[in-house]
């Protein structure tokens, strides 16, 4: 049997079997060049943040975490700790665990990016196997329906019982690898997210050292 037959032999189950192996496909890839240390974590960017974190020169970090090329994983987790050390009076002190919790929700987001490839993982062994049932009854069906095993009896039979078969077939084809792929950019993710914590950790500390920063007061503002 060709390849283009285990296509064809699934009918209309299996073109759905077959589509949603290609948006797996499309997901898959989209996933893995979005997931890239290069892009998630720049090697340029970790270096500009240690050196602006050494010199306390926060502010500029701050702003060009907000640059259109600075808006990565790692530079909207460093802008989130930065602009809470800036903004609230407690400073520094806060600036971790809202790296922390700006690093729970970038992590999160890329975890719903790839959550279609494992929802599709899930659904194709289904259809396999609603085809599966789909032929048998078509089978029985035959055979209860034939008063006497005319030339297309066994031809129908045949039929019936292939797309049973071909349709577990093609969802066990696409189930297995779209497992494997989700698996491995889960992985991907959280080793991102490990270098994005490491890479942070001396900025962390930069601002932990700056402590309370309370919003200086005017001499026109001072009581009298």
């Amino acid at each position: 049997m060709s390849f283009f037959k285990y296509i064809e032999g699934g009918g209309i189950i299996g073109y759905i079997i077959l589509g949603l192996s290609i948006i797996a496909m499309a997901y898959a890839i989209s996933a893995a060049l979005r997931t890239r240390r290069a892009q998630l974590v720049p090697e340029e960017q970790v270096k500009e943040l240690r050196m602006q974190a050494d010199a306390g020169d926060f502010q500029q970090a701050l702003e060009d975490c907000q640059t259109p090329e600075g808006d990565t994983f790692l530079g909207r987790i460093a802008a989130a700790g930065i602009d809470r050390s800036l903004r609230v009076p407690l400073g520094g002190l806060e600036a971790r665990s809202a790296m922390e919790d700006a690093g729970e929700d970038e992590t999160a987001r890329l975890f719903r990016a790839i959550d279609p490839i494992a929802v599709i993982a899930s659904v194709a062994p289904l259809l396999g196997l609603l085809g599966t049932v789909q032929g048998m009854i078509g089978a029985f069906e035959t055979v209860a329906g034939a008063a006497t095993k005319s030339s297309t009896y066994y031809e129908t039979l045949a039929y019936n019982i292939s797309i049973a078969l071909i349709t577990t077939f093609q969802g066990l084809v696409v189930a297995i690898p779209a497992v494997m792929i989700h698996s491995w950019l889960r992985n991907r993710i959280d080793r991102a997210a490990s270098d994005a914590s490491r890479a942070l950790e001396p900025l962390a500390l930069s601002l932990e050292r700056i402590g309370p920063s309370f919003p200086t007061v005017s001499q026109e503002d001072k009581p009298t």
